[in-house]
């Protein structure tokens, strides 16, 4: 608590001091009652042990519930405010970026179960306090919970892997892909986990529905397209171009820090119907190759024109040879005519 103390006093400084007064006063109006109850032996139910001991039960238990309420508004202080530090947006090594994407994905559960934990501590004394054998109650939960866990092995398959993705499988604003569902991680639940698709739809997906998880937003992307160009294409020319435009697009402000690899040709693919398919790569930050693909598309069309590079598209021949060919291909269609009839009249 002294690290929280030291380095967010003036955030702290008011929880505290609200809080402090207000469980200082309240305190204080208790222990007054408390001694005027004690004092006073013509109080009602003073002569009864029972009484008394339920008067001075809920009296501690107030005092409980203060503490209580403490320890959660500290706590809760702290999370929040490292939450605020985790969603902020200034560039970090990524190893920082990593810890601090682990942050804002396990702090909302620590904050859920922590609340939890302060409420069933703060019940347990309350409820000892005013007289309950709290033994029984223990006892009764831990074989109630056995129960629990066999009447519902999905819930609890789904909590235990939720334990396990979150710890390192993805984070809060990674983009993920698991069976059919894909999109932008939002938050988490104690089961599920909320996905936002590109498109706008959530999916909250139970953690034991998820299975294997492709994650798309790790260290780097290889994205790789296609081009068909025509066949008279000087496939040297084209190489150079490509080099040509991958080295402006790494020099570009904007761009140049989102690649890791420039654009560059592979070669030619494969040799298609219509014209030679050339095959093209670059390595980009995770969630960027589409925007800068875009970019590169433009500019290789625009380069590729300039230097009479043709793009490949669909023709259709509908003419044939010239006439001397055209007059032998009847020749030996008439031929073949000629050889059949025999054959019948023969037959």
């Amino acid at each position: 608590m002294s690290a929280v103390l030291s380095s967010d006093a003036g955030g702290l400084r008011p929880l505290l001091i609200t809080h402090g007064i207000r469980a200082t006063v309240v305190g204080l109006a208790v222990g007054w009652l408390a001694l005027v109850w004690h004092l006073n032996p013509d109080a009602p139910g003073r002569q009864d042990p029972w009484i008394e001991s339920l008067v001075y039960g809920g009296l501690k238990s107030v005092i409980v519930l203060l503490l209580a309420d403490l320890v959660w508004q500290l706590v809760r202080h702290w999370i929040d405010r490292s939450l605020r530090d985790a969603s902020d947006t200034t560039p970090l090594s990524p190893a920082n970026a990593a810890r601090r994407g682990r942050f804002r994905t396990l702090l909302p559960i620590f904050r859920n179960a922590i609340a939890v934990m302060v409420l069933v501590i703060a019940g347990l004394i309350v409820l000892s306090q005013l007289g309950v054998q709290i033994r029984p109650l223990v006892a009764g939960a831990g074989i109630f919970g056995v129960a629990i866990g066999f009447g519902s092995q999905t819930l609890v398959k789904d909590i235990i892997s939720g334990v396990f993705y979150m710890l390192d499988a993805f984070r809060v604003g990674e983009y993920i892909q698991a069976k059919d569902y894909k999109g932008t991680v939002e938050g988490f639940s104690l089961r599920s986990v909320r996905l936002r698709h590109h498109r706008g739809p959530v999916f909250t997906v139970p953690f034991g529905d998820l299975g294997a998880v492709e994650n798309m937003s790790r260290d780097w992307v290889i994205d790789k397209f296609r081009i068909s160009v025509g066949y008279d294409t000087d496939i040297e020319t084209a190489r150079k171009l490509t080099k040509k435009i991958g080295t402006e697009l790494k020099a570009d402000v904007e761009l140049g820090p989102l690649f890791i690899e420039p654009l560059k040709m592979k070669g030619v693919e494969e040799f298609g119907d219509y014209g030679i398919v050339l095959s093209f790569g670059m390595t980009t930050v995770p969630g960027m190759q589409t925007y800068i693909r875009r970019k590169a598309y433009a500019k290789l069309r625009e380069a590729f024109l300039a230097n009479g590079i043709t793009f490949a598209h669909p023709t259709v021949q509908v003419g044939g040879g010239d006439d001397e060919s055209g007059g032998a291909a009847a020749a030996q269609a008439a031929m073949r005519a000629h050889q059949a009839s025999a054959a019948i009249r023969s037959g």
